[in-house]
């Protein structure tokens, strides 16, 4: 991989595991610091800050706002400056609207929405200060469009497709641009461990429940790959993708299109 991001600074959250973590080891790879977030077993983190040229890592809470503006502080500490942030840290909840625990809906707006603003109020004034940066966050398909019984997801990842939108219009006129990526359903731990309970469900095999049930919204019918994201993060932060800002790019397998 050309080394495009030499000389830059990344900070990654959500990026010990999963979509995270493959963008955070494209940055390295093409040549940027980075700096880890997350959660998981201490040997995982380790392996992370391995895979990522011993990245630096910050546990911050992302339903903190103190933690998350202290984490850019501490980025820009160790680095001496951030040129990339990448806001991926996310999770999920499922129910009915009116049986959603409000503890969760709350988790899910402060980690999934709150959490991009927070960490892009701290990082611009340093972005304009070098006059240089790129912020992009990974919102959903469902930043896009609606499913039931995902209420606060659907709502947070509609608020960063918004807050995205925004920001890029505030940094028009510096060489600044804030972009959202909005994927499908992704090959993650997390999602394929839906996969066996929707066959006990159905009772069918679990490549049926993986193609008519779990991915019956995205007509590839195949999972989008993290490295995919990945590569799309990797040029939304490069020298050659400076006219784009703004915007929210699907890379769903076709699922918006239908």
């Amino acid at each position: 991989m050309e080394q495009t991001l030499a000389g830059q600074a990344a900070l990654v959250t959500g990026s010990t595991s999963g979509i995270g973590l493959a963008i955070a080891q494209f940055l390295h790879r093409a040549g940027a610091k980075v700096m880890l977030n997350g959660f998981g077993s201490a040997e995982d983190i380790a392996a992370a800050r391995a895979s990522c040229g011993d990245a630096p890592y910050s546990g911050a809470d992302m339903s903190k706002p103190g933690e998350v503006r202290a984490m850019v502080a501490e980025a820009e500490a160790a680095f001496g400056r951030l040129d990339i942030l990448v806001n991926n840290a996310g999770i999920q909840f499922v129910s009915a609207v009116e049986e959603f625990p409000e503890a969760k809906w709350d988790a899910i707006i402060a980690i999934n929405l709150s959490s991009n603003f927070h960490a892009i109020a701290a990082a611009l004034p340093g972005m304009r200060s070098r006059g240089h940066g790129r912020i992009v966050n990974v919102a959903s398909a469902h930043g896009l469009v609606a499913s039931p019984f995902k209420t606060a997801y659907v709502a947070a990842k509609h608020g960063v497709v918004g807050l995205t939108k925004s920001v890029a219009l505030e940094v028009a006129e510096a060489p600044i641009t804030c972009n959202a990526i909005c994927p499908g359903f992704v090959r993650t731990p997390l999602a394929e461990a839906q996969v066996a309970p929707l066959a006990a469900k159905h009772g069918v095999s679990e490549e049926v429940a993986l193609k008519q049930h779990l991915l019956a919204k995205q007509p590839s019918k195949r999972w989008i790959e993290p490295d995919e994201v990945a590569r799309m993060a990797l040029w939304l932060v490069g020298p050659d993708s400076g006219g784009v800002n703004g915007a929210a790019l699907s890379i769903d397998g076709g699922w918006l299109a239908a």
